[in-house]
Formats: structure tokens, C-alpha cells, sequence
């Protein structure tokens, strides 16, 4: 289904609401267990926990900040148009036993992952099969060399769960809807291709392995218990003494009879809003003071007011928050405070004298300066952040602090790159006498100094420099019929004189040839890179105005030199404390299409100085300035 590229929207926020519906649709069509409810005379502590693991699980499926995009694509062999929600295998990585689980040999799996349907005697480890794999559900397929790993999500077109046998069965049991491998796997919102498959995943394929047990356990034999007496063991009691105490024993509570409890240190404690409150006041007093300390020699530390808030909140509250897991992560927002958005949170610091703000036309509030020699500043002690590698520091918050001295992404590969354009042509067939001379063939790709070099060698083996101008060259038949071919309207002049500037005649022959690019990083060599068809790519930088009087920034072409759009969005969007947006240049191919950034204002030289950094010369790039009406 998804072999070809979907056409995938704009990513949006799911709403709560929305996000408690969709949790509690998967939770019904999956048929995943909720917790029963509560038993009589049970505490009030007790009777809260089912909700807040229904809440838990809520947030496992759907987190508070996942996003939405919908697809478009095309299924069946009319190209039906469809759209919707898929259930994606890094689902299936994370949630064990969300769906039935089917295994067939890895060569019918790798068939799979190239859309073919799974036939009933593919399947393997059975009957019996799940219970759960009926007609029309959602299933998973794995190898046999993996099988606890999921790679496959399809659609059972039969009732697998009844099948008695397999071999000598015809037809389809499973259709591929999903693959690792497939557009969708490889999609994401940073350009980077799919995540790594693992080698095995904990808590699926279970029942296979309790199977093996039962087995072991059943082998077992009991018949030396006289022989254990004797060399020194005791006996034990009777089994159903065994039993009681075991059953009334408590591990976790000592000299106590009690039934055993679930153990929910683990759990994470959702915070309450005073307390989120109080953590981003601590972190923003946090970015203050390890800025200061970082840029104490610098006037007014190093800091360009006025400041937007955008900016305020991005790099000296974010990176100090204490997110530490991916559950941190996702309460740790403006929303969650009590201030609602950055504007009141700033107004908030301003009234505390922390800051001074204003607001601006449009109601946007900018910081006009920061008192960074406020007592609760200087007397502040810090706390330990997370790790960049960690899964919290990933999710938006922590990283050590160094956001505010860092406007670009750490993850961004593109930084510091050097490159290389290399213009390379391809010889059209009627020149193939000129490169006789030389032994080359029109089926290599040269660079200009390289031909100009076979040129000159052709020049020289039939002595074709003139006497008396060593600068001109006469014309032979060959040259004539390959080069001067009426094409162009000062040909009739050039035969008729009988020679041509050697120059004139090196540009005419590269002007025939069929041109090619390629774009070589530091560790490519000429050999290792693929050449393209085509000119060398340039990046486009419009200017224009919008909305009246707006001015907007447009940056495209930025894939061809190893430059991911949405890193550079997010780049662009700190550097230039403007919104930054990413979307299909209109126009380009549905197939191969080109990414747009756009950036609210005028920011040409923001742009060209990102480009820069990522190793783009400022000569590849062409401007063009449509809020004066001319080309620069």
C-alpha cells in the first residue's frame, strides 16, 4: 500500500479531547485489558489507581504531545485514492501483544515487505493460532528468526484463529498493509530515514516460551526424593502447606500475612500545576544564571534586545527544565502551567522583577532587558539535568544548557560540512572523432579542464593551429559537421572564415554536451558519488511580500547539498526569533518533491549565513527579490 511516496499534510497538535478518543478507539478495537474496577473496602488510595493506569496507558498509546498528519496514497490496481490512520510497526515495537502475532519463514517475509500477500501455507508455529486473528482484524507477522520482532502489519482475509491445518490450503490468509522498509516507515518530520530494526523485543512471542517451559516442566522427575534424604537434604511439608503459606506471605512487608500487592514504584507521579509552576520559575532563574557565568565578559551578556518570547522560552527555560523521561517530558509544558502561554509566564517574571517586557503591535510581548544581578539569581543553586542522549533531553527539555549559546540543532550533520560542485559533460556521439586522438570514449563523463585537454590534444595531432594566429583554429570536416552544425546563427559566418577562436571552439563543444552534476562532502571522492543529469543545483532565496506590507522569506533546494529542511527550519526559527514553517514547493514533482522553507520577515542575510555554516557558497545560491521588483 505504501510502496510508493504518500502525500503527507502538515503535522498538528492532537487536541486532548481528541487524543482520549483515539486512545480509548484503539483500546476498544484491540481489545486492550483496562484494570477492573475497585473492590469493596477497598482505600480511597486504592480505588484511584484503575484511572490513573487507564490515564498511564492513555499516554503510552497517544503521548500529550503526540501530533497528527493525514495521508493520502493510492491501493488496488485502479489506484484508488485513500487516506486515513495506520498503525505503524514502531507501535507494535513499543506496545508487545497490541495485535495477534503470526511467524512465517524469513524468505516469505522478506516477499512480504515488497507487498505480496501472505498465503496460508506461509504461516508457521501452528494451529493453533491466535485467538484474536479473525477475519478482517489487525495483525502482525514476524520471522522465525525474529520472532519477537513485528515487521509486518496486515489485515487477516480469513479467520485464521479456526484454521485446523495449513499445508494443502490455497488462497490469501494475511494482506500487507505496512512493512518496515516501506514510505511510511521511512517518513519523518527531520528527514531522516527509518528506524533500525531490533533483534528482539521483550514480552512478545510469549507464548511460545511459556509453551517450552510447560514442556521442561513436565520432564521433570521427583523419583530421588529418598536419595536426597540421605545425602543430607530435608523434606519438605505437604504441598498444600506449601500452598498457604506461600499464599499468605507478603515479600515486600516482613512479619506480615497479607496478600501480595502490586509493586507501582515505578510509576511515575503526575505533577500538579503549582508544581510545574514552580519548575519552570526555577528554570528559567536556571538559564539566567548559566548564562550570565557564560558570557560575563561580554556587554549586556552577550544578549541583542529587545528579545521575542518565543526566544525567551526556547533557550533559557527549555533547556533547563528537569526532563529526565519521556512522561517528564510531556507534563513539562507552558500549557500545563497555570500562566497558559509564554506571554503571561513573561508578564509573570516582569512582575517579580526579573525582567522587563513590552508589548508589542500584534500582541506580541518582547524582553527588553533581564536584571541578572537579582538575589534569587545570584543565590539560585543548580540542579542536575539530563543528559543530551537521554529519551527526555530528546523530547524538548534538558541538554546540559547549552541552548543559549547554541542556535543550531546539535543533531544536525549538515553543520560544518565542506562541499565540493563538480560540473561534469557527457560528449554527444559525432564527437567521438575528436576523442579518437586520445583513446576517450563519449560515454565518460569529463570535467571542462578535461576536455579542453582532449580538445587540444585533437588541435595538435591534426595540426590544425593556424600559422599566423596561434589563437585561431581551422576548421576541418569534422569540426565543421560535429561542431558547426547550423544550430546556432553565427555558424554560416564561422564556416565561411574557415577558423575560430580556440575558446569560441572549447565553449561550443562544452555547450553541445549533455551536462551532469555531482556534489562531493569531504569524505566522497568522484568515484563514490553517482552523478546526476542535469545543471548543478542552486538554492532559491525569494523575498516577496504577503498579507500588505509582510515581508517573507523563501528558501528551496536546500536537499541537494546534504541540508535537511525541517533542521534548518528549526535553525532559522532561533536565529532569526521568527516563526519558521516547512512545506512542498508549489510546482515541484509529486515524485521527487523539493521542500520550501518559509521565514517570516526579510532575512536574506540569516539565511545566507546558515547556508554558509552547512558548507553552501554564497555563488550557489540565487536571490531573488520580488519586494523591489528586480533580480540581484
Amino acid at each position: 500500500m505504501f510502496k510508493k511516496k504518500p502525500n503527507i499534510k502538515a503535522l498538528a497538535a492532537l487536541r486532548s479531547s481528541d487524543r482520549r478518543k483515539i486512545a480509548d478507539q484503539i483500546i476498544s478495537d484491540f481489545g486492550i485489558e483496562v484494570p477492573n474496577a475497585p473492590q469493596e473496602g477497598d482505600t480511597t488510595e486504592t480505588q484511584t489507581l484503575p484511572a490513573l493506569t487507564l490515564s498511564t496507558l492513555r499516554n503510552s498509546l497517544l503521548p500529550e504531545d503526540a501530533v497528527s498528519a493525514r495521508f493520502t496514497t493510492t491501493a488496488g490496481p485502479d489506484l484508488k485514492q485513500v487516506s486515513g490512520t495506520v498503525y505503524a510497526v514502531y507501535t507494535l515495537w513499543r506496545h508487545p501483544q497490541l495485535v495477534p502475532l503470526l511467524h512465517t519463514p524469513d524468505f516469505v517475509l522478506q516477499k512480504l515487505r515488497t507487498g505480496a500477500p501472505l498465503m496460508t501455507p506461509g504461516l508457521q508455529r501452528g494451529p493453533p493460532f491466535a485467538a484474536k486473528a479473525t477475519k478482517n482484524s489487525i495483525v502482525a507477522a514476524a520471522s522465525l528468526e525474529k520472532p519477537s520482532v513485528p515487521r509486518v502489519v496486515g489485515i487477516c482475509e480469513i479467520d485464521v484463529a479456526s484454521l485446523q491445518q495449513v499445508q494443502g490450503v490455497k488462497g490469501h490468509a494475511v494482506r500487507g498493509e505496512h512493512w518496515d522498509g516501506d514510505e511510511i516507515w521511512a517518513w519523518s518530520s527531520n528527514g531522516k530515514p527509518g528506524g533500525v530494526v531490533p533483534e528482539s523485543i521483550e514480552g512478545w512471542d510469549t507464548g511460545e516460551q511459556e509453551a517450552v517451559l510447560r514442556d521442561d516442566v513436565d520432564k521433570l522427575e521427583l523419583d530421588d526424593q529418598d536419595e536426597d534424604v540421605n545425602e543430607g537434604g530435608t523434606t519438605l511439608g505437604s504441598g498444600a502447606e506449601k500452598t498457604t503459606r506461600s499464599e499468605n506471605h507478603n515479600r515486600y512487608v516482613e512479619g506480615e500475612d497479607a496478600q501480595p500487592f502490586e509493586e507501582v514504584g515505578q510509576e511515575e507521579i503526575e505533577l500538579t500545576t503549582k508544581e510545574i509552576d514552580d519548575i519552570f520559575w526555577k528554570a528559567f532563574i536556571y538559564g539566567v544564571q548559566h548564562h550570565r557565568n557564560a558570557h560575563k565578559s561580554k556587554p549586556r551578556e552577550g544578549l541583542n534586545f529587545p528579545i521575542p518570547q518565543s526566544l525567551i522560552i526556547s533557550n533559557l527555560v527549555l533547556p533547563y527544565l528537569p526532563t529526565h523521561t519521556p512522561a517528564q517530558a510531556a507534563s513539562l509544558t507552558i500549557k500545563k502551567t497555570s500562566w497558559k502561554n509564554a506571554k503571561k509566564f513573561i508578564k509573570a517574571l516582569d512582575k517579580a522583577k526579573l525582567l522587563k517586557s513590552k508589548d508589542r503591535d500584534g500582541g506580541e510581548c518582547v524582553v527588553l532587558d533581564i536584571e541578572f544581578d537579582n538575589p534569587s539569581v545570584e543565590s539560585f543553586m543548580p540542579y542536575k539535568l539530563p543528559k543530551k542522549d537521554t529519551a527526555g533531553a530528546e523530547s524538548g527539555g534538558g541538554g546540559g544548557g547549552k541552548a543559549t549559546t547554541a542556535n543550531l540543532s546539535p543533531a544536525d550533520a549538515s553543520i560544518g560540512q565542506t562541499l565540493q560542485k563538480l560540473e561534469l559533460f557527457k560528449p554527444k556521439e559525432s564527437l567521438s572523432p575528436l576523442l579518437a586522438a586520445s583513446h576517450a570514449s563519449t560515454k565518460t563523463l569529463y570535467l571542462p579542464t578535461e576536455l579542453r585537454s582532449l580538445i587540444t590534444s585533437y588541435i595538435e595531432a591534426e595540426n590544425l593551429t593556424s600559422p599566423t594566429n596561434k589563437r585561431l583554429v581551422i576548421l576541418n570536416p569534422i569540426l565543421a559537421n560535429a561542431v558547426f552544425d547550423g544550430t546556432n546563427p553565427f555558424d554560416k559566418e564561422v564556416l565561411a572564415k574557415g577558423s575560430v577562436p580556440r575558446d569560441a571552439l572549447t565553449d561550443r563543444i562544452l555547450k553541445s554536451c549533455t551536462p551532469y552534476h555531482a556534489i562531493l562532502r569531504a569524505t566522497d571522492t568522484r568515484e563514490s558519488v553517482a552523478p546526476k543529469a542535469g545543471p548543478a543545483p542552486k538554492v532559491h532565496l525569494v523575498l516577496e511580500t504577503r498579507s500588505g506590507n509582510k515581508t517573507v522569506t523563501k528558501v528551496s533546494g536546500v536537499e541537494g547539498f546534504y541540508v535537511s529542511p525541517q533542521l534548518l527550519a528549526e535553525a532559522l526559527q532561533k536565529a532569526c526569533a521568527s516563526s519558521t514553517s516547512v512545506g512542498v514547493l508549489v510546482g515541484s514533482s509529486p515524485r521527487h518533491p523539493v521542500m520550501e522553507i518559509m521565514v517570516q520577515g526579510p532575512q536574506r542575510e540569516a539565511v545566507l549565513k546558515a547556508l554558509e555554516r552547512r558548507g553552501v557558497k554564497g555563488g550557489w545560491v540565487e536571490v531573488v527579490d520580488k519586494t523591489k521588483g528586480k533580480k540581484r
